[in-house]
């Protein structure tokens, strides 16, 4: 990373802001970018500054904002900041900036630096649902595309007034994870799982004792939402079953289906499994369940509790694997800790071999590892042998890793996505 002349050395991020209602949404943006140490230059539209004024920017951002072309001309800015970006991210990008950025035009320092860019450029949008469907906005979005600009799936839910639909803003801290992605990997996010379904399952089951009580265990869901999320912006339909994630905020075009035991992970999964091309197992599913939960709640009383009888779990993804089509690659996870007898990748291998699926993502936990932490580290082990080191990084680098050995592994297997 070169950084801006602004700021030589540290990763530098050009954030346009478009002039739509979303656009309050770029400070906290700009907050997360600046705080995890990125540079970053503010470039509105007019239309922008008259919803978030230049001073806000200023002040969030340590540097000098601009909307046209004749202001600091000496500078240059309107060659300059595409030329020493690190990445440009356009958020919220308006249809009307997508059309300009689609057919060339540039009439402010935005759009200029849009033409002048040669680091990689992720536009994020934001526009009432008729908008986004309309005929002219997709082909704009895929001539985009189609020249290596990553266009960003919008969100679903509340736009402005009392409308709903496809349009929204992605959350800041989703917009964010991207533009990480692409800082640390610049290809992470073709387009190469249209027409493709995906399942993927994150989050810790968690079964109940009680009306208070459970077995659960540490897993966040960060790690599958990212393969969700990563999936969804290659193009993928996706269906994620998360368990108990509910301060996570689902990614943008994803179906999400809410679960809280083995039992209805298992089932929601299964349901989904039918016209899936990827099934994804990242949940942390219990082993066991008690055999029985009481009504009402365990009072402490001056006895020593009752012990709790346990019955094992079905093994969920031994079933996928032993219910696949032709074509459909079955994909597990396995959290491992080494002991004497072997370490993590052994325990991996074997794991690998025990359920037969075609892949297996193996990680290491503890100490701060893998279980409710932003980032991740591991390998990735296929059914013929190949290992590949995942090292460490964002939990969405590694989920781009995956998908990178997943999407052509399927076309090997002779049999179409199903679509």
């Amino acid at each position: 990373m070169t950084g801006t002349v602004d700021a030589p050395g540290r990763p530098g991020v050009v954030l346009g802001v478009g002039g739509g209602i979303a656009a309050y949404k770029a400070c906290e943006v700009l907050r997360r970018l600046t705080e995890s140490g990125h540079s970053v230059r503010v470039v509105p539209t007019e239309g922008a500054l008259r919803f978030v004024g230049a001073a806000t920017f200023e002040a969030l951002s340590g540097q000098p904002v601009q909307a046209g072309v004749f202001e600091d001309v000496p500078s240059v800015p309107h060659v300059r900041l595409g030329q020493t970006a690190d990445l440009v991210v356009v958020a919220p990008a308006t249809a009307n900036l997508i059309a300009k950025a689609a057919h060339g035009l540039a009439d402010d320092l935005l759009t200029n630096t849009l033409l002048t860019a040669r680091c990689p450029v992720l536009l994020v949008p934001a526009m009432h649902t008729e908008m986004w469907e309309h005929p002219a906005t997709r082909a704009n979005v895929a001539l985009l595309r189609s020249r290596g600009v990553v266009v960003a799936e919008p969100a679903s839910g509340r736009l402005t007034g009392k409308d709903t639909g496809k349009g929204r803003l992605p959350e800041p801290a989703e917009i964010v994870d991207l533009a990480r992605l692409l800082l640390a990997r610049p290809d992470a996010l073709p387009r190469d799982l249209e027409g493709r379904h995906v399942v993927v399952s994150a989050g810790g089951t968690r079964e109940p004792l009680d009306p208070v009580r459970y077995l659960g265990n540490r897993s966040s869901g960060r790690q599958g939402h990212a393969l969700a999320r990563v999936a969804a912006q290659r193009g993928a339909r996706v269906t994620l079953v998360a368990a108990h994630t509910a301060d996570l905020v689902p990614p943008a075009g994803v179906d999400l289906v809410r679960v809280g035991s083995a039992e209805e992970l298992r089932t929601a999964v299964h349901a989904a499994a039918g016209s899936a091309d990827v099934l994804v197992m990242a949940a942390a599913v219990a082993d066991f369940r008690p055999v029985s939960t009481v009504e009402h709640k365990i009072k402490k009383g001056d006895r020593d509790p009752e012990p709790v009888a346990l019955t094992r779990n079905p093994d969920i993804l031994a079933e996928l694997v032993a219910a696949r089509r032709p074509g459909q690659v079955v994909v597990g996870f396995a959290a491992e800790t080494g002991d004497a007898e072997t370490d993590v990748l052994g325990y991996g291998r074997a794991k690998l071999k025990r359920k037969g699926c075609d892949w297996l993502v193996v990680n290491a936990v503890g100490d701060g590892k893998a279980f409710e932490v932003e980032d991740n580290a591991g390998w990735l082990l296929s059914s013929g042998g190949a290992e590949t080191p995942i090292p460490h990084g964002s939990k969405a680098q590694l989920a781009s890793v995956v998908w990178d050995a997943i999407a052509p592994s399927a076309e090997l297997r002779g049999t179409p996505w199903s679509g």
